[in-house]
């Protein structure tokens, strides 16, 4: 088979997986927009596990590692993993409210690197989708802000639905553009 008869597959086996992520983060993101508290309480267990399982990572490898220098260094890291992992494990509520303010963040760099990149994509179709995207998550990161703490036990969920079901279309439509031009 030569490169010619091969990139269209391997075009279509991408597209495929774009379409199917995007099915799954529009899943995920109805689920947090039905049900925003337990949807920020999910994420901030996961998170804080997370945190634990790496910081007891981290603390083994500091551990074998010992002699290698900076053990001291490595170990006192592990350990603020651990330290923040059970703190977000044992107080989710705690937990949610500082993770709302980090997802603030967190959407408002993800929305402008967003931008950037439809810009660097503007000539593919459907770039649009993806300045849609990067405005709209600009637009949640500086509303989570705008109602931190007061908000904090539900807009985390309900934003990051928002955010999964955006971005999930976008994948979509991004994911057929290749598909159509395969066949």
């Amino acid at each position: 088979m030569n490169t010619q008869e091969r990139e269209p597959r391997e075009i279509a086996t991408r597209s495929t997986g774009a379409v199917i992520l995007g099915v799954l983060l529009i899943i995920l993101g109805i689920i947090a927009i039905a049900e925003p508290v337990f949807a920020s309480v999910v994420i901030d267990l996961f998170l804080g596990w997370l945190f634990v399982i790496g910081g007891i990572i981290q603390f083994i490898y500091a551990f074998k590692s010992r002699h290698t220098g900076a053990a001291v260094l490595k170990i006192l890291v592990s350990l603020l993993a651990i330290a923040v992992g059970a703190f977000l494990v044992l107080n989710p509520l705690r937990g949610v409210l500082s993770l709302t303010l980090i997802v603030g963040i967190y959407f408002f760099i993800d929305g402008a690197l967003r931008v950037i990149t439809a810009f660097q994509i503007k000539p593919r179709a459907r770039w649009g989708w993806m300045l849609l995207s990067g405005i709209l998550n600009i637009i949640l990161g500086i509303l989570i802000w705008s109602q931190w703490p007061f908000e904090a036990a539900w807009i985390i969920g309900l934003l990051v639905g928002i955010s999964l079901v955006v971005n999930g279309t976008a994948a979509i439509l991004l994911g057929t553009v290749p598909q159509a031009a395969a066949r």
